[in-house]
């Protein structure tokens, strides 16, 4: 061990980098990818400084996946850092900052290894790593470490805060290769034909149009007939149409007979960096996020560099309010402008900045570690489009709307945990958050990021205060790679409990009730008129829309305030509603996902997609509502006589699936009796789907002749597990009792019809009148005594997605992929087919601590009492390949009957630190119209530049493009940078209905 470090507290075999551990890194494989996740678990990362800033960026990096992560730091815990560190303690004052936060890092993630250095940063030790992380530093020392680092390839991030505003630098090198800039799925389709010609043109089949681009480069797998393209290197493609593009020449290749699937191959892509000192003197490299702060922006670059001058003259930062520190400050920042020639200073700013520079905020050290640690992601595992190359941000809006009577006095520290909010806000401002009523409805991953972020603030702390949590859910081991206050020991205990137990760990004040509840209308007893009006706020850190929905109506009629986020992969939003001046959330009016025909899931699947809802269709048939059906057959006496009003159609599949489950086998039932009746079941029941219906689907389909015996275990222990009967894993067994199952024997039935639509299936159930006699023949056998004495409750089984053990997943895959296999549909793996089946969302712990700092953003405004619309901020994230933030000014009330259209064009901020010089573009407004329309310039085509969220048709209209995008709701709204000449709105604008 070296002397620089404390002792490694844990760490991953070189042996096992290659093996991820799916079952922790869950959601986040979702993000990432295996390939990218293996490359980052080669990875050794330096992160200097153990502030705020520095613990928020080493806990989204080590809960990443990284091979190991080194924390430094020289300095001793003062009674500042307790206002953003959230893993150190009042008993650590006087301690090194690194060596304090060792062991509660080293939890976070037993598959990394942590370690603390306590010594000043050299050479030596930058060398031991591929990625470095400044925060907290001088400018003198980032100019030194990035010089280094730049000539031996070593990726170098600074990360800075102070106050309200945030600074973030990225140099990768003379050559930084991006494997894939977008994150986005390859385009793929089933192949319909493809011509003998030259060129050759490939015909595709899909409901969904093809995302396919000019110049893009493809392969082919699975192909009859014309096998030469199966073994082809990709092929660039032309003439891209709706469900057609052209290849090189296949004159010469053998005849297409059918078959085959051809996938996008995603090109990598070059970027050259400038050092940190050539970088200070570009400010080409400044990417603009608000169009309203354009000035702000630019002067802030000028600002931070002459905070470095200024604390290096006067060896401290400026004091709080204090003019003549702000008058120095602005001196400076003059000076430097006489060299950079801006356009407008904005003074106002850089006197605000001053003023609030000893500030050590929480919120704001969790948005710029947020991205911070993203960048560091992306150099680990050349995923994503990095920054490129200077990003500021700024929350200035969150100081007192009107004057206040604050001096450098009263802002004085007072040696207590809040010594770094206290600094920016005042002491009052502190109290009345101390006694804040909030409740918070969640403790996820935004949750967990919230209540850390309402301790280090000190919401609810007071002797008057409280935070009431509620989730009803229970902590799994999959939730342990982005909510962070839980551990592997908390797996099975209620997420409220534990996480307010972690927070009071935090901050030993705070005044926290924990329940359990969940939030509908059978908790409106708990959650009442009396609770409601009670409270001060309210945060939602939910998953569903419907729980959203519900929320904000509660809020609405109790007029009581809402902060509302969520995330999806790198995307993100955050929403403030404010009573009486801005937008509720409203109801749920998206329609997103879009349903599959019956006709496609029972008779024709072309896509894997299809293939994995009609498993879960069989598994929610097979094991969870037959047996409820059977159940309320027992408990509920009117059930027979209910369920023949739902139709003749449905009511014969509920009563014959009922009946076969009460009736033993031997009596022509399906209710098995031992283990060897559920392999028996299983056996057979693989016989009708993957045999026999396909067989009369086609009349000449030919049976396999082998058996599918992931299926067959899966099954058999379901079907048991619905009986009460214990089953086995052991294949051996099952082949054996495979052996003595009879398969009855099969023929194809000419009379039988299959539908080609919904609607011919809808009509046949109409007018088949043999439905009435069978209907009538299950009610005599239902109600037959003998059935009646053989009494069995059934165990109806809920899917769940993320136990292996449990059988769920394994149905699904097998079932899912032997269905594809009869379609000549490329099967999925296990990773992908939970995914789909499972309705993951995508989740890392970058974009969820980057949406919980802006949410905490706004609860400062709420608090102070805001009444000004333009403080408050609705943003949008996108850390996609562009890397890009957007928002908007929060929207104001707005009459039901207005039709026309709003564009809102003042953003709060939009980042784009990835989006080269050749990617022209401007998007100016988000209609709430069915058409999206947005004019602009761009030399690439807009769907290279956003990837799938947008369907793009570019057409010249009076000598200008106009992009049509069909409407998304699931998308999010852009604001890009203009081109130089361009005009673009700076206020709202109305057009109406026909204008549009």
């Amino acid at each position: 061990v070296s002397p620089l470090h404390a002792e490694p507290s844990s760490g991953a075999d070189m042996s096992e980098i290659d093996q991820i551990d799916e079952g922790f890194y869950s959601r986040q494989l979702y993000v990432l990818g295996h390939e990218a996740m293996r490359r980052m678990a080669r990875a050794d990362v330096l992160i200097a400084g153990m502030r705020g800033l520095g613990v928020e960026i080493a806990k989204n990096v080590i809960l990443s996946g990284v091979k190991s992560v080194t924390v430094q730091d020289e300095g001793q815990v003062v009674w500042t850092d307790l206002s953003s560190q959230f893993f150190l303690k009042e008993s650590h004052l006087g301690q090194n900052r690194a060596t304090c936060s060792l062991q509660q890092l080293s939890a976070l993630n037993p598959g990394v290894r942590v370690s603390a250095s306590t010594e000043p940063l050299d050479e030596e030790l930058l060398l031991q790593f591929q990625v470095v992380v400044l925060t907290g530093s001088s400018l003198s020392d980032q100019k030194c470490f990035n010089e280094f680092c730049h000539l031996n390839g070593i990726k170098f991030i600074v990360a800075d805060t102070k106050g309200l505003c945030g600074q973030l630098f990225c140099d990768f090198g003379k050559e930084f290769e991006v494997l894939d800039q977008d994150g986005e799925k390859p385009a793929t389709a089933m192949i319909q034909s493809v011509s003998q010609a030259n060129p050759g043109v490939v015909l595709f089949t899909d409901d969904r149009q093809s995302t396919f681009s000019d110049g893009s480069k493809v392969s082919f797998s699975e192909v009859r007939g014309m096998t030469e393209l199966n073994s082809i290197d990709p092929v660039d493609i032309k003439d891209c149409g709706k469900y057609s593009f052209s290849i090189g020449d296949t004159s010469a290749f053998s005849q297409y007979e059918r078959g085959g699937v051809v996938t996008e191959v995603k090109q990598p892509c070059v970027l050259t960096f400038k050092t940190l000192n050539e970088a200070l003197l570009d400010h080409t490299l400044l990417k603009m996020n608000d169009y309203g702060k354009i000035h702000r922006h630019r002067t802030l670059h000028l600002a931070f560099q002459a905070l470095h001058g200024f604390v290096e003259k006067e060896q401290r930062l400026p004091g709080p309010r204090s003019q003549s520190d702000a008058d120095a400050l602005l001196a400076i920042v003059g000076k430097l402008n006489t060299v950079t020639q801006l356009e407008q200073l904005d003074e106002a700013a850089v006197r605000t900045f001053s003023y609030t520079a000893r500030g050590d905020l929480a919120p704001i050290n969790a948005f710029i570690g947020g991205l911070a640690a993203q960048e560091v992601i992306k150099a680990c595992s050349r995923k994503y489009t990095p920054l490129n190359q200077w990003l500021y941000f700024d929350a200035l809006e969150c100081l007192p709307e009107e004057e206040d009577e604050l001096t450098e006095a009263t802002l004085s520290a007072k040696g207590t945990r809040y010594d770094g909010q206290i600094a920016v806000f005042g002491p009052a401002f502190q109290e009345k958050l101390e006694r804040q009523k909030y409740f918070l409805v969640g403790a996820g991953a935004i949750g967990c990021e919230l209540f850390k972020n309402f301790a280090l603030m000190g919401l609810g702390a007071g002797e008057e205060g409280r935070i009431t949590v509620t989730d009803m859910d229970f902590i799994e081991r999959s939730n342990l790679n982005r909510q962070f206050l839980f551990r592997s020991q908390d797996i099975g205990k209620p997420k409220s409990e534990v996480a307010a137990r972690a927070v009071r760990e935090m901050n030993p004040q705070m005044n926290i009730t924990a329940h359990q509840d969940r939030l509908d209308p059978g908790s409106e007893g708990v959650y009442d008129y009396d609770f409601f009006m009670g409270l001060d706020g309210v945060a939602a850190a939910l998953d569903n829309m419907e729980a959203r929905v519900y929320l904000d109506g509660r809020c609405v009629q109790h007029q009581k305030a809402l902060l509302e986020g969520g995330t999806s992969g790198l995307q993100g939003h955050t929403l403030v509603v404010v009573p009486n001046l801005t937008k509720s959330y409203g109801r749920d009016t998206s329609s997103s996902n879009e349903g599959i025909p019956l006709c496609t899931l029972k008779n024709f699947p072309h896509r894997i997609e299809h293939t994995l809802q009609w498993a879960r269709d069989q598994f929610e048939g097979l094991f969870k509502q037959t047996p409820a059906n059977v159940n309320l057959f027992w408990s509920d006496k009117g059930f027979v006589e209910r369920t023949l009003g739902l139709g003749d159609a449905e009511a014969l599949e509920v009563l014959g699936g009922l009946w076969s489950s009460l009736e033993d086998m031997e009596a022509g039932g399906q209710r098995p009796r031992s283990w060897e009746d559920c392999v028996s079941w299983a056996r057979c029941q693989w016989e009708t789907l993957y045999n026999n219906d396909i067989r009369q689907l086609l009349h000449c389909f030919p049976p396999k002749a082998t058996t599918h015996m992931e299926y067959v275990v899966a099954a058999a222990n379901l079907y048991g597990q619905i009986f009460g009967i214990s089953g086995t894993r052991d294949r051996a067994s099952v082949k054996e009792t495979l052996e003595r199952v009879h398969v009855p024997y099969f023929t194809p039935k000419s009379s039988v019809k299959i539908h080609l639509t919904d609607k011919e299936m809808e009509e046949e159930k109409q007018e088949d009148r043999d439905d009435k006699a069978r209907l009538e023949e299950l009610r005599r056998k239902l109600a037959s005594p003998s059935l009646k004495s053989s009494f069995m409750q059934m165990k109806p089984t809920d899917f769940e997605k993320d136990d292996d053990s449990n059988f769920h997943m394994d149905y699904i895959v097998a079932a899912s992929n032997l269905r594809a296999e009869n379609y000549d549909i490329p099967a999925a793996d296990r990773h992908k087919s939970k995914g789909i089946a499972g309705s993951i969302i995508p989740a890392i712990a970058t974009t969820t601590a980057a949406v919980a700092g802006l949410m905490c953003l706004e609860l400062y405004k709420l608090v102070q009492g805001h009444q000004k619309i333009s403080s408050y901020r609705t943003a949008y994230i996108l850390l996609l390949c562009l890397h890009t933030l957007s928002g908007f000014k929060a929207s104001p009330t707005q009459s039901k009957s207005d039709r026309s259209l709003l564009i809102k064009s003042t953003p709060t901020f939009c980042v784009i630190p990835g989006l080269r010089g050749h990617r022209k573009f401007s998007i100016l407004f988000r209609p709430s119209y069915k058409t999206r329309t947005w004019n602009g310039q761009t030399d690439l085509k807009a769907e290279q530049l956003f990837g799938s969220h947008f369907r793009v048709k570019s057409e010249r209209i009076s000598s200008r493009k106009c992009l049509l995008l069909p409407y998304r709701p699931d998308c999010f709204p852009l604001n890009i940078s203009p081109l130089e000449g361009i005009r673009y709105w700076s206020c709202p604008l109305h057009l109406s209905h026909s204008e549009h």
